[in-house]
């Protein structure tokens, strides 16, 4: 009979998240990844079964809590001024010791891009469904359908390119400035 898992698994998966995200898959070794959760090997295959199986959960959240505070930043605002919001807060956010770690979904398709190209689609998919966030939220409003589809094309090449320029640790007012430039292309093109 297998012991009861004595330690709490969302606490020890958001660790392992952190970790990923700020040296990727191939970096977090697993000797890293049990020291970062505070727990056991043995816990970690119980719990996890594998560093693939964690991170494939750790990526797949990383991108629920994306598109979730991206949903809510459009919940809450118009349509162009929660997109505007969303990179915004994404740079305040962060601000508190993530400055340099880009985006996990970024990282991932980059990282793994001809080493395991499951994990780089599985990101690419991820990121292809905050694009259509982006596209749905510009035709709310009222732009036309291949409008909206080349504007959320643009944003998303703005965030990639914010996220990479974040591991490059430029300022946060330089790409802020790159942010409302883009943003005052896209009100113009709407």
């Amino acid at each position: 009979m297998a012991r009861p898992v004595e330690f709490d698994r969302t606490l020890a998966r958001d660790r392992a998240l952190l970790l990923f995200w700020r040296r990727g898959y191939q970096a977090a070794s697993l000797a890293d990844l049990v020291a970062a959760m505070e727990i056991s090997r043995s816990s970690f295959y119980a719990a996890f079964g594998d560093k693939r199986a964690l991170f494939l959960e750790c990526l797949d959240l990383f991108a629920e809590r994306t598109l979730n505070f991206l949903n809510t930043t459009l919940e809450t605002h118009s349509p162009l001024d929660g997109l505007k919001r969303f990179f915004e807060m994404g740079l305040g956010r962060m601000g508190d010791g993530e400055s340099h770690w880009g985006c996990l979904l970024v990282n991932t398709s980059l990282e793994m891009a001809s080493v395991d190209d499951a994990l780089s689609q599985r990101a690419s998919a991820h990121l292809a469904r905050v694009q259509a966030a982006f596209e749905a939220s510009l035709l709310t409003t009222g732009c036309p359908a291949q409008k909206a589809a080349d504007l959320s094309a643009v944003l998303m090449l703005l965030l990639e390119g914010l996220r990479v320029s974040s591991r490059r640790a430029l300022p946060p007012e330089m790409q802020r400035n790159q942010i409302h430039t883009a943003f005052r292309i896209v009100d113009a093109a709407l």
